[in-house]
């Protein structure tokens, strides 16, 4: 599995939980446009930051994310996409009935 696809996987899942798990989506539905996005932003770069932090440890060596600048730079571009991926998966999932 690459990084690009767990990376998805990981912020449509996100996506999902807000949308349709009772606790979280109950908090989450009033909640304006602009702060659903940045906490789905926020959340994602969180668990951007985690991951390289654990690999630069050597706590997580599975990710195989090389601590350096290129292994920053590769990282950001996966958060990119994985930003696009929770924005696509949240404006096409289907919405509940509040």
């Amino acid at each position: 599995m690459t990084p690009e696809y767990l990376a998805s996987i990981i912020a449509i899942a996100l996506s999902l939980l807000f949308s349709y798990i009772p606790g979280f989506a109950t908090w989450f539905d009033p909640k304006s446009p602009n702060i659903k996005r940045l906490v789905m932003l926020a959340l994602l770069l969180l668990t951007a930051v985690v991951s390289f932090a654990l690999a630069c440890a050597n706590l997580a060596p599975e990710l195989a994310i090389a601590c350096d600048t290129a292994g920053a730079w590769g990282l950001f571009k996966i958060f990119v996409a994985a930003v696009i991926a929770n924005q696509a998966a949240y404006l096409i999932s289907p919405k509940g009935k509040s």
